[in-house]
């Protein structure tokens, strides 16, 4: 008899997975929002998007009991006989992405089965049951089934970050929706930060980033999923700045990031108590989850730890020292930067404001490296020599200032002579020495005929 348990377990984690989409159809938002909603509903949980059309559709029909598995028969009887299947078998390793029905019409032209006889569905079990179904063969081609797990020994080893959709919360402006952004420490599974955000900027990113850096120290190296919010010429900089090894998870490959997944599969617990407490802004939001991370997560039992420690306790015994870095450093790092052009005037248009720079990187363009939070002051550098120099906000006052003076190595030099044309008057005296030599009229007389009855001496 079918463990009744299990379909029922087996329904409640869809429905957390598909409770976001959902929302979002309540909440009446935009079409593209949805699809793109979807799509990472689906990288996030490892789910095709067909799959996620027919659980949302046996929802919408049954309710609940639409998201349980349907029974199967377990008395399977194979009626296909096994060399046919073989067959099936090995025209699916042939060409691992040959459709079931390709593979009966290739089977009933070649004679080795009638047509009508294969069905679908039953030759598809055949071949699931064999290893060879298209989901199997898939795996075997990305590579996943083969990848061993890793850990690494000790704390800041390595940082793994994602985002999660949150649920909306009735902020002032009306519903908003949240998202959670989280680093975490592979070692100890110990969440270095995370914090719940209203958009997924870039921005958001480099907050948290700097958070966990400014708390826990520096690790040696970050891996991330190939979201846009991490593939960024900032990020780029920022670590090899912060000598922080930078690593991307092979695309299609989400057992990649397994880590911070699971983390995220967890705070659902999180999201269903949040839920109840109606919460009115995104701080009173992230005060609560700070409190469930600490007493519901850091100092829970993990079953990935070894002698099941809990991460916090994993996290703090480690024998890894912590690496800090000034405070300075880490700002400059976290700055970004755009390029620009510095005027004739030696000044910087940035932000709809001009800046003061220096009249001798008039026309070249500069590096502007600025905090967003404040850009009263930014920092301009010289991108060939790396020479920075901050600078401050142009200020126009009553009078005009007086004009920048040149440096004395650029400054107009002044020559005692005119080197060009002491030059030109050599060539000229030359040319004309040439020409007299070129035409002799030394042996012409006065009457025209020559003194020697000769002709022209030319």
């Amino acid at each position: 008899m079918m463990d009744e348990r299990k379909p029922e377990e087996i329904a409640v984690n869809r429905h957390k997975i598909i409770s976001p989409v959902l929302m979002a159809l309540d909440e009446k938002t935009d079409a593209a929002k949805v699809v793109q909603l979807k799509k990472d509903v689906c990288s996030q949980n490892g789910i095709s998007e067909r799959t996620l059309r027919r659980w949302l559709a046996g929802y919408r029909q049954n309710g609940f009991e639409g998201l349980k598995p349907m029974p199967k028969n377990e008395n399977f009887n194979p009626v296909i006989p096994e060399e046919l299947v073989e067959e099936a078998v090995l025209l699916r390793r042939e060409v691992p992405s040959r459709s079931v029905p390709q593979i009966i019409e290739i089977l009933e032209m070649e004679g080795r089965a009638e047509p009508g006889f294969l069905k679908r569905t039953t030759l598809q079990d055949h071949l699931m049951r064999k290893g060879y179904s298209a989901r199997q063969m898939k795996m075997y081609q990305s590579g996943g089934m083969a990848a061993r797990r890793f850990v690494r020994r000790e704390r800041n080893d390595m940082w793994h970050s994602d985002i999660k959709y949150g649920p909306y919360i009735n902020a002032r402006c009306g519903k908003k929706q949240v998202f959670l952004v989280s680093f975490l420490d592979d070692a100890t599974r110990y969440v270095v930060h995370a914090e719940f955000y209203d958009n997924i900027e870039q921005t958001v990113v480099e907050d948290c980033f700097r958070k966990a850096i400014l708390k826990e120290g520096l690790p040696q190296r970050v891996y991330f999923d190939n979201g846009k919010q991490y593939r960024t010429k900032w990020m780029e900089r920022a670590c090899a700045m912060m000598e922080i090894k930078l690593l991307f998870a092979k695309p299609y490959s989400p057992e990649s990031t397994g880590k911070v997944e699971r983390f995220n599969r967890t705070v659902d617990s999180f999201l269903d108590e949040i839920a109840l407490k109606n919460c009115k802004s995104l701080e009173e939001f992230n005060q609560y989850f700070n409190v469930w991370l600490q007493e519901c997560y850091h100092s829970r039992r993990h079953g990935g730890l070894k002698d099941g420690d809990t991460p916090e306790t994993a996290y703090k015994n480690s024998k890894a020292p912590l690496r800090f870095i000034p405070a300075e450093s880490v700002a400059l790092a976290f700055m970004r930067f755009e390029t620009r052009k510095v005027d004739k005037a030696g000044c910087v248009s940035f932000g709809g404001k001009k800046y003061e720079a220096s009249v001798t990187l008039a026309g070249k363009l500069v590096n502007v490296l600025y905090d967003p939070a404040d850009i009263s002051f930014i920092t301009v550098e010289d991108p060939i020599s790396r020479v920075s120099m901050q600078v401050k906000e142009l200020e126009i006052g009553v009078h005009t200032g007086p004009r920048p003076r040149l440096p004395k190595g650029m400054t107009t030099a002044l020559p005692l002579t005119s080197r060009l044309l002491d030059e030109k008057e050599k060539r000229y005296r030359e040319h004309q020495e040439n020409v007299r030599r070129a035409i002799s009229f030394k042996d012409i007389n006065s009457g025209g005929n020559t003194v020697n009855g000769g002709g022209s001496d030319v």
